[in-house]
């Protein structure tokens, strides 16, 4: 297959960066520029949010690619991480606003920790205000190597009309939908020219001592030298390239294409950074499962080494059918996939997301991105109770998708709760359900696991004396009802002297005492309190086990109501981690939230950006993540965990609740 065409091992680029940035009309562009036009919609400018990886293969003058449009969206992050896992080098598309640089903060970071090479396309440049200094300004501030500017746009007017290629010293002018021209380099231009292609020397030059030579001894590099050492540079991770253009018009992306030949490392050299031994037997991973209707399951993966047949037993399951996506759509069938590869398996049955694959069975594990924890829940039910199985089997292959979408079945409220990364992220799932498997869903907001208690001691007396003709019915109880330590649960504890009540009749009034907790004055299950049979009578003939559970009861019922019950309600204790200059803002918004704020710190490993920690009813939290996104550029995130039951605020609440 691809692995060997021409000689040439594919190789895998990874297009990235915040929602609206463009990363899809790149890929278009890049697509149609190397002869493989995909599908385009009908009006760019209504182009519906990525939610998945779109893979695309294709051929620029003679090598073979692999293309990957990732999702910008935070809620759909975990796709981007996955895919960013087989690439073999990342283009961080942008736009040239300053101020929206911190949206590019964690994917700099990410890259930067996973030692990813990567390059910065400043997309947009035709919307450039300003100077394109001030962005990479902005941007150097998140950035963990130094961004190295390969490209001065060229300003006439108040438009951006081309740009001058530092490495090659070589001027072009910008062809709406076509390759840009040479000309000339405008005589204004020539000392900032020169200027930055000595600002680009000299961050090359700190990592290599012959070309920091000629700087000393004021000798002009030749653009071979400059090539050389940024791709070496790239690799290393000591810089990150910076390119300009404007995909909507096809504007620097050839020149993106010249870098990414030159640049990009290839499989083997991936495979190498990732501890792999590229040169043995046949070995891929799996970074993404889908279900395409009548193909069945897909596992998308990179080969990272040999070659593997349609057919070939892999970890123990056999494959059914290699799949290349020509034009970011359609799946084509070929016999084989080879080394550097990205391709989708077909019916993979038992291979996860994430899984190692090879034709012995036994590779070793990789690392793989572990999924974020939920931050968003919705309640879900079929509008036709004939669905419930049908729904069952979606919701098994959804989560089997997407790792970041789990689904559980509420004990307390009998609910049926969907959790992931957002509200989009949800209904997305939803509007999948509908679409692929023609079930209709009712949506809402997850009820709240209320419990109760009570504050004060209490003693009650149960009796039932019926009788209806032949055997009656009679028991006598006398318990007390008392509070426990929150946390406590329930106990029951027989106290009863003198054969009062038979002792094969006391497990009885136990159990009868404890299914009385499961809904207490208020409707909700009651906790933390014991339950102590002090007394009691029987009668010969007309006593039973049903009759003291009734009459238990009873007692039980008429106790709780006069004991001061109280509701409470589960708080969590919640982590917000957000960039600094929003922490006051993050306060505000959980102190809002009734939240007790219990201090914050800057996050371990993530300079310029604090970690808030406070306690907050869950009953504050179900659309806390839109709030926090809304308030921080989309960057703001939280960690949450059960912590402890609390009584509610104020009696209105108590009632309102119940």
């Amino acid at each position: 297959m691809s692995g060997s065409r021409n000689g040439r091992s594919p190789r895998s680029v990874a297009l990235v960066g915040p929602y609206s940035s463009g990363k899809s009309t790149l890929f278009d562009a890049l697509m149609e520029a190397a002869g493989a036009a995909p599908k385009r919609p009908a009006d760019p400018r209504n182009r519906p949010m990525t939610t998945e990886v779109r893979l695309g293969h294709c051929t620029f003058l003679g090598d073979p690619w692999s293309i990957l449009d990732c999702p910008g969206s935070i809620e759909f992050a975990h796709e981007t991480e996955a895919a960013l896992a087989m690439a073999d080098i990342a283009v961080v598309v942008c736009e040239p606003v300053p101020a929206r640089a911190l949206t590019v903060a964690p994917l700099l970071k990410m890259l930067a920790d996973q030692g990813i090479p990567h390059i910065v396309f400043i997309n947009k440049i035709d919307t450039l205000e300003g100077s394109i200094g001030d962005t990479l300004g902005a941007l150097q501030a998140y950035a963990g190597s130094p961004l190295v500017l390969r490209q001065v746009p060229i300003v006439e007017g108040d438009k951006v009309s081309g740009y001058v290629d530092l490495m090659s010293e070589r001027a072009y002018r910008y062809r709406k939908g076509k390759a840009s021209e040479l000309m000339q380099i405008p005589a204004a231009m020539l000392e900032d020219e020169q200027q930055a292609l000595g600002r680009l020397v000299e961050v090359l030059a700190d990592h290599d001592d012959a070309l920091l030579e000629k700087v000393l001894e004021d000798m002009k590099p030749t653009p071979q030298e400059l090539y050389r050492d940024m791709r070496k540079d790239l690799l290393a991770g000591d810089v990150v390239e910076v390119l300009i253009g404007a995909a909507e018009n096809a504007n620097g992306v050839q020149r993106l294409w010249n870098a990414l030949r030159h640049d990009t490392p290839h499989a083997i050299e991936t495979a190498i950074r990732k501890g792999i031994d590229g040169n043995g037997s046949a070995l891929a991973q799996v970074f993404k499962t889908a279900y395409a209707g009548h193909t069945g399951k897909l596992s998308y993966a990179r080969v990272w080494c040999g070659e593997i047949k349609d057919g070939a037993t892999l970890n123990g399951a056999r494959l059914g059918g290699v799949y290349r996506i020509n034009n970011g759509a359609d799946l084509t069938k070929v016999p084989n996939a080879s080394a550097g590869d990205v391709v989708a398996f077909g019916r993979l049955e038992g291979i996860a997301t994430g899984a190692a694959v090879s034709l012995n069975g036994s590779p070793v594990a990789f690392p793989f991105p572990p999924p974020p924890p939920p931050v968003y829940a919705m309640a879900v039910q079929t509008t036709d109770r004939k669905d419930d199985v049908k729904l069952f089997g979606a919701l098994q292959k959804l989560t089997e998708e997407d790792a970041t979408l789990t689904v559980s079945q509420d004990t307390d409220t009998g609910e049926m709760v969907l959790r992931g990364q957002g509200e989009m992220h949800l209904l997305s799932t939803v509007e999948r359900m509908a679409k692929g498997f023609g079930l209709k869903l009712r949506t809402e907001k997850p009820r709240v696991a209320y419990k109760e208690t009570i504050r004060l001691p209490v003693h009650e007396h149960g009796r039932l004396k019926r009788q209806t003709g032949g055997h009656g019915q009679f028991a006598d109880v006398k318990i007390a009802i008392a509070p426990l330590p929150r946390g406590a649960g329930f106990a029951f504890v027989d106290k009863v002297v003198g054969g009062a009540v038979p002792r094969n009749f006391i497990p009885a009034v136990g159990q009868a005492a404890e299914e009385a907790t499961k809904s207490g004055p208020f409707g909700y299950p009651v906790v933390d309190i014991s339950v102590t049979l002090t007394d009691g009578g029987f009668h010969a003939v007309d006593s039973s086990d049903m009759a003291f559970k009734t009459a238990t009861h009873l007692a039980m019922k008429e106790g709780l109501a006069k004991a001061d019950p109280v509701l409470l309600e589960p708080v969590d204790r919640v982590t917000v981690s957000v960039p600094s200059e929003f922490t006051a803002r993050a306060q505000r918004l959980l102190t809002g939230r009734r939240g007790q704020i219990l201090g914050f710190a800057e996050r371990g490993g993530w300079p310029g950006w604090d970690d808030v920690e406070a306690l907050v009813p869950e009953a504050d939290m179900h659309d806390l993540i839109i709030e926090l996104r809304s308030q921080t550029m989309g960057l703001g995130t939280y960690r949450a965990r059960f912590d402890h039951l609390a009584e509610t605020r104020g009696g209105e609440q108590r009632r309102g609740a119940a």
